[in-house]
């Protein structure tokens, strides 16, 4: 069986020391530019793979950084993932992906795994059955950095980087008041994650701006999903006085709206939609879907940027406080059409 290269084989192929083969692949400000090229041109001759074992071992640090994220098949997530594992691996770290399937006591497993996995620090989108949080509070025990995404919560004592989420509720019901619309139902989630609070205290912030009265009839908490959609409308539709609009707590909740209106016969925009994240197969359903763009490739890249911060602290606790927060983007598609104006 080959023997694997090491950086001793290395600085004997060059004639050149250890430590500049070593300063050399850690990219050092030291060693010159055509050395570099000489050991990298080398290293890859030879097959030459980093011990990361030895390598934390020696440092501490594995050069690994956990990710808990609810589903990787939400396009969502997936998006935030990749522009995430963009900016770590220029870097020099690497990702550990863990999906909780928005169960609480997978989320917890995830936590311990990877904390036995000895990752460098965590990052997380907490699922909507999260009540509480003392899980995380091992990252603090560990001094090791903690960072909330998309799902923060103030009750979380971590930097967290997300949308202005009471500014993306309101967006999603001003959008429908000016399209026309007047009775606005809202199909999410019983939660109790800051974020979902918050697109609810918009939409309520919309509701009082254009002085329609709020009526609680209009407001089912079914949960964020295809099916919790469709059930929440087929219990608004058996209203007497039916809404013209509805806002989904996600895409997915909106997906099910729109398939409970079309087995009704009735096509949107005669009743608006609204959905949340722009997923990738809202643009392409027919009719295509109103939504607000959470900003999920520049949530990952900002999410990275906050994260190697940390990396360099002594007490990234210290840290806790700091919240970046992205512009959410309302994209206008059929579902609510300006054409509904017209057709009452």
């Amino acid at each position: 069986m080959k023997k694997r290269a090491t950086i001793y084989d290395i600085a004997k192929a060059l004639g050149i020391t250890i430590s500049t083969v070593s300063r050399a692949l850690n990219n050092s400000d030291l060693i010159s530019a055509t050395t570099k090229d000489s050991v990298l041109r080398m290293a890859k001759q030879l097959d030459y793979r980093p011990n990361r074992l030895a390598s934390s071992l020696s440092s501490g640090k594995t050069y690994i950084i956990g990710v808990i994220v609810p589903s990787a098949e939400i396009h969502f997530f997936s998006s935030f993932v990749s522009s995430l594992e963009v900016e770590f691996k220029r870097a020099g770290y690497s990702i550990l992906l863990y999906q909780s399937n928005e169960s609480f006591q997978s989320e917890e497993n995830g936590v311990t795994t990877l904390l036995e996995a000895q990752v460098d620090g965590l990052i997380i989108s907490p699922s909507l059955a999260t009540t509480n949080f003392k899980h995380l509070e091992r990252l603090h025990q560990e001094n090791k950095p903690l960072l909330v995404f998309d799902r923060t919560d103030n009750r979380i004592a971590a930097p967290q980087v997300g949308i202005d989420d009471e500014k993306a509720g309101y967006l999603a019901a001003s959008h429908l008041v000016q399209a026309g619309y007047q009775r606005i139902a809202f199909v999410s989630t019983a939660s109790e994650i800051t974020i979902f609070k918050n697109r609810f205290e918009g939409y309520l912030r919309a509701l009082k701006q254009f002085k329609i009265p709020f009526d609680s009839s209009l407001v089912v908490r079914k949960g964020m999903s295809i099916d919790a959609g469709i059930s929440g409308t087929n219990e608004l539709l058996k209203l007497s006085r039916r809404p013209d609009a509805i806002i989904g707590g996600d895409d997915f909740t909106a997906l099910g709206i729109l398939n409970a209106l079309s087995k009704a016969g009735i096509q949107p925009p005669e009743i608006g939609v609204v959905g949340f994240a722009n997923q990738l197969f809202s643009a392409y359903i027919t009719p295509s879907l109103t939504t607000i763009d959470q900003q999920a490739t520049k949530m990952g890249a900002e999410s990275a940027k906050l994260f190697l911060t940390m990396l360099q602290s002594a007490s990234p606790q210290e840290m806790a406080e700091k919240r970046v927060v992205l512009e959410p983007i309302l994209i206008t598609r059929n579902t609510t059409s300006l054409e509904k104006q017209v057709l009452d």
